[in-house]
């Protein structure tokens, strides 16, 4: 009778099998593509490849290379400020947003498209559209005098103290308004009782979001969080358009400095180098968030 049991379930290899199937090729090119890219930058990090790969190996060479490079620490440092900067007003711009949305104002479902639309333009459009509102000549400074205020100034984008935060500028108007709709989907998560609960017990709103809401949303934070930091780590197409890195090297970023050194400089070894930080950079964000969302469900 056990036997016939036995016989009679469904082996676990073949259950979903159609489905198994139909992921074969994703995995093989996430296998041979992604992590065979990934073990071929590392390996030719450590060679002295030019303008195509050669087995040269120098060891460390090229990184020691990248971190004697100003260039390269501009970048970083560039990257470091946009970064935090980014994360903390996005999300709190973003959760502000969709409070405010969750509150069933009207037109609500206009307010929500207007907030989202600079997303769906590419990073180009918003770059370049952001350099002609920023520009002295003929953007907000220029606008601003014709009022009267003729001390006025604001270049962000021709100042290279301060050029960095006109790049961050064009990225909350575009990026904001997707983390509002993800906050937005995540308090209306939230059960009607807490908020009836709350009122009945007197207590302040903010002090609800604060204790009770938020930490119920941990789960739409950390997702959050991860877009937005993978974002940040590959920057690129928003400096090139509004500043091309400059002015000089004051906008630089990694993602610019690796194409600039694979395909302009022709030097691949200082790229791949280049490269590797970087992936190191989104190994820092993944594996955490990983162990977050996996790791902590197993243990519940």
């Amino acid at each position: 009778m056990v036997k016939q049991a036995a016989a009679g379930r469904p082996n676990h290899l073949f259950r979903n099998l159609n489905s198994k199937i139909a992921s074969i090729p994703m995995i093989l090119v996430a296998t041979v593509i992604f992590l065979g890219g990934t073990v071929w930058t590392v390996f030719y990090s450590f060679t002295n490849s030019r303008l195509l790969p050669r087995l040269s190996f120098v060891g460390i060479e090229q990184y020691e290379r990248l971190w004697a490079s100003s260039r390269w620490i501009i970048s970083i440092q560039n990257l470091a400020i946009y970064g935090i900067l980014s994360l903390i007003f996005s999300l709190v711009i973003g959760f502000v947003l969709a409070a405010l949305m969750d509150q069933k104002i009207r037109f609500e479902n206009t307010f929500r498209t207007i907030f989202l639309y600079p997303f769906a333009l590419s990073f180009i459009v918003t770059g370049l559209v952001w350099q002609w509102v920023l520009n002295p000549e003929f953007g907000v400074q220029s606008v601003v005098r014709s009022l009267g205020w003729t001390s006025f100034s604001f270049d962000p984008l021709y100042n290279p103290q301060i050029v960095i935060y006109g790049i961050l500028i064009a990225a909350l108007w575009q990026g904001t308004g997707l983390v509002m709709c993800l906050m937005l989907a995540g308090l209306r998560g939230i059960d009607e009782d807490i908020w009836k609960a709350a009122r009945v017990d007197g207590i302040p709103m903010w002090r609800t979001y604060l204790f009770v809401v938020i930490p119920m949303m941990r789960p739409v934070f950390i997702t959050t969080l991860v877009i937005i930091a993978s974002g940040i780590v590959k920057v690129y197409d928003l400096v090139v358009a509004q500043t091309s890195g400059g002015p000089g090297n004051a906008s630089e970023v990694p993602a610019k400095y690796v194409y600039d050194y694979m395909f302009q400089a022709q030097n691949l070894g200082q790229g791949f180098a280049a490269s590797t930080m970087m992936l190191l950079t989104v190994a820092i964000i993944i594996i955490p968030w990983a162990y977050l969302e996996f790791g902590g469900r197993k243990r519940g």
